[in-house]
């Protein structure tokens, strides 16, 4: 179910919150310190792109302001770009969150705020807390100091822990309608009109991927070469050869996200180790190198997976369109201009199969969170794609 376009942007720090106002309703009274309308402890949740971590960050900074809100103070400005002494805004690049990192976390949330009205933490990757680490937050939140405040994003409530999901006050956000995605688009990015309707319905109201295909053509490269996988699949050795195409691709995307980040940490911590001092100490530098290493083939792990969810997103809305066109659903198509080849594949086809075909897009992807290898995953996901017929 998605949101109505507003009419107009909210004010202040909500504006880039679009399609979300009975949330905005919600933090906005919890801001104003209405009866029972603040929390301790919240978890907000919604669909990727729905705009979590805008929401969560917006709330810190309303949180922080005189105002309620205003987005034009200090305050304001610094919460929202993660500069305020007094937020701390917690996303991680690896797979997962741990126990130290969380223990960190706990202790700051103990001291009193230096310069805001509130001690605010917001953890935007909830979901990949890891289990001692949970614990650690667990004890927390039971016993939260006067004037702090958690802000937990997850996908859905189910991906938090039960003990910590019941102790938070849930907030859940809904996909924006395309339309309203597009508005925001023209308004905070300067995207040419046509440009921002294409990507906001390609994104299927995904604000976030919605602004990197306005803004990227590589990205927009990269969704056609991804749509154009289906005409590709004639046999095994076609889904064999896609699959291998698509993980290569994929990876290097992983590559040159990082490949400037790596080589500047690295390089960071070679200073900090005094290589090429006389104070250098070879086993602890080898040591710590080591360790940087493991970290960021963790990260571009992360970022592969990532690249990989969001070509099957793609295939997903591919198919959906031909379903859609199968049963006659008053739905606009995802992707219009593959209309003539939809509906070949539409024809040629059953309802059954391509709900077959979409089955085995949520397998693959359920694989690839158990950490299936990608290769593996993927041969396996083309293969039934093309069995769905049988």
């Amino acid at each position: 179910m998605t949101s109505s376009p507003q009419t107009a942007p909210a004010p202040g720090v909500w504006a880039d919150l679009v399609g979300q106002q009975p949330a905005i309703d919600v933090l906005s009274r919890a801001v104003r310190g209405e009866q029972h309308a603040m929390s301790h402890a919240w978890l907000i949740t919604g669909p990727p792109g729905s705009g979590r971590s805008n929401a969560a960050r917006a709330f810190a900074a309303a949180l922080q302001c005189e105002r309620g809100g205003c987005g034009e103070c200090t305050a304001c400005r610094t919460a929202l770009s993660g500069a305020h002494p007094d937020v701390t805004l917690v996303r991680t690049e690896m797979l997962s969150i741990g126990v130290e990192e969380v223990r960190d976390l706990v202790r700051r949330a103990s001291m009193s705020p230096t310069l805001g009205r509130k001690q605010v933490l917001v953890v935007e990757d909830a979901d990949r807390v890891t289990e001692r680490g949970a614990d650690a937050l667990l004890k927390a939140i039971e016993e939260p100091a006067q004037r702090t405040v958690w802000i937990l994003c997850a996908p859905t409530p189910d991906d938090v822990v039960a003990t910590i999901r019941s102790r938070c006050r849930l907030l859940t956000l809904t996909t924006p309608n395309p339309a309203a995605v597009a508005e925001l688009l023209i308004r905070r990015d300067g995207i040419d009109p046509a440009m921002a309707a294409y990507a906001a319905r390609a994104a299927s109201g995904h604000v976030g991927r919605a602004r990197a295909l306005a803004r990227d053509e590589g990205a927009r490269n990269r969704r056609r070469e991804v749509l154009a996988i289906p005409g590709r699949l004639t046999g095994l050795g076609p889904c064999l050869d896609a699959a291998a195409d698509l993980v290569a691709a994929t990876s290097e995307e992983a590559s040159v996200a990082t490949a400037e980040l790596d080589a500047r940490e690295r390089k960071e911590l070679e200073e900090a180790l005094g290589f090429g001092t006389k104070g250098a100490r070879p086993r602890q530098a080898a040591a710590a190198l080591k360790d940087l290493e493991e970290q960021q083939k963790a990260r571009a792990k992360r970022l592969q997976r990532d690249a990989l969810d969001r070509a099957l997103t793609e295939l997903t809305g591919y198919y959906r369109d031909v379903l859609a066109t199968q049963t006659g659903a008053d739905a606009e198509l995802v992707n219009p201009e593959l209309g003539k080849q939809i509906g070949v594949l539409a024809r040629r086809t059953t309802p059954e199969a391509t709900l077959r075909r979409i089955d085995a897009l949520l397998a693959c992807r359920t694989a690839l969170e158990g950490n299936v290898a990608p290769l593996l995953a993927v041969e396996s996901m083309l293969i039934s794609l093309v069995e769905a017929d049988r």
